[in-house]
């Protein structure tokens, strides 16, 4: 990770504004071609305080950010709200993420289900493209804590899914089990994949070792390309990590989902694609022929709004900034550790992440109820319970829940 700029409050309600004066604006430009319009004010009066809020303001305005802005055209009727979201989508790829300079492309889409779906759509394009293949000779190789969205990806896509049991203990991959479930690939006609490594599974916020995934796939011989999903970790674990070996410096990465919507705190709906180029090109429509550029994304319009926010936290943030939030969270999550280690209570928390998961048939569960802890399963008895150390879970919360147990448990 490389750092950057925090910015004053002053200096992004600036930038924001700047940006919304040189977007096509409905209320000032004559524009009878474009099929949108700022929010319906019968619903939706502009308010005084709406022109002080630089988020409202754009809200407001309504930019619709199709297509792709790291391509050279692009719609240019709201170019400078574009403008901001290249800039956020930069500071994630090449700061974040270690990204060569113009090395890649991006967008910021609905969530991560989407930018997961967007990378598969444009690896099975580029290896079908490439080998004359089917898509269910593509195996999509992942974990069995990997989100559900690898199963929608596979289904929209054709793709033949490969499910890789982990340890109960680590959460880690064995490499013999990776060559055993190519095996069966191979055995069904699977003739290239790719690879879904995790920067913090949604139950366990476990972090993937590259090699146990890629290192069996390399031996297989099998074509391949690599993805990894940092919905939740992306906006900590690298802030964490001294060594984050999920980054664009590993050349194997190809692309990496990132949600704003979690750690970053931004409005839902907001996830963040980011892929090596040129492969953003193996998603163009060229029937997009009425957008600038074409569209080479899953959702087609989508809102800038969400992509100003994005640059909004980055910038307030700074590097720095988001250091020191991060790490508040890992050292309640690690307080939480230390209580139930005390207690004989067996949990599992990767060491760069603020998710802690306690066994279930020690957790009465009244209590998970009482908390809002997660099941890791709906449909029978839990095994885990899930606990988030966000923002609004205080101290004084990490407290009460081990008192609580403690007492359960005498």
């Amino acid at each position: 990770m490389k750092p950057w700029e925090a910015f004053d409050d002053a200096t992004i309600a600036t930038r924001v504004r700047d940006a919304l004066e040189r977007n096509l604006l409905y209320t000032r430009d004559l524009q009878l071609g474009v099929p949108g319009s700022h929010l319906d004010t019968r619903v939706f009066p502009k308010l005084p305080f709406v022109d002080a809020s630089p988020f409202l303001s754009t809200f407001f305005a309504n930019p619709n950010h199709i297509g792709v802005h790291t391509l050279q055209r692009s719609e240019g009727a709201f170019a400078g709200t574009q403008a901001l979201e290249r800039e956020a989508l930069q500071i994630c790829a090449e700061r974040l993420l270690d990204a060569h300079p113009g090395s890649w492309d991006g967008y910021v889409a609905a969530g991560g289900t989407e930018s997961n779906v967007q990378a598969c759509w444009c690896f099975r394009n580029a290896l079908r493209r490439r080998l004359n293949l089917d898509a269910k000779q593509i195996g999509l190789l992942f974990s069995a804590d990997t989100h559900y969205s690898a199963w929608k990806a596979a289904d929209l896509l054709g793709l033949r899914a490969l499910e890789v049991p982990v340890d109960p203990q680590t959460r880690r991959m064995d490499p013999a089990e990776v060559a055993r479930v190519l095996d069966e690939g191979k055995n069904a006609g699977v003739q290239a994949c790719i690879a879904w490594l995790n920067m913090g599974t949604t139950m366990f916020g476990s972090v993937d070792e590259p090699d146990d995934l890629l290192g069996p796939l390399a031996a297989a011989g099998l074509p391949h390309h690599t993805h990894v999903d940092a919905a939740f970790g992306g906006f900590i674990h690298p802030l964490i990590a001294d060594d984050n070996r999920l980054s664009f410096a590993d050349p194997r990465i190809e692309s990496i989902t990132l949600d704003a919507h979690k750690m970053l705190q931004a409005p839902y709906g907001t996830g963040i694609h980011l892929i090596r180029r040129p492969f953003i090109a193996e998603a163009h429509t060229a029937a997009a022929r009425y957008v600038p550029g074409g569209d080479s994304t899953l959702s087609g319009s989508r809102s800038g709004t969400n992509a100003v926010a994005v640059w909004m936290i980055l910038r307030s943030w700074g590097s720095a900034g988001g250091r020191t939030f991060c790490r508040e969270l890992v050292e309640r999550a690690e307080r939480l550790c230390e209580g139930l280690r005390a207690l004989g209570v067996q949990h599992f928390r990767a060491p760069s992440m603020n998710v802690v998961t306690l066994r279930a048939r020690q957790v009465p569960a009244a209590l998970a109820a009482k908390y809002r802890l997660v099941p890791d399963a709906h449909d029978g008895p839990p095994r885990w319970w899930k606990v988030v150390l966000m923002p609004h879970v205080e101290r004084t919360h990490v407290e009460a829940l081990l008192d609580e147990l403690r007492a359960a448990l005498a």
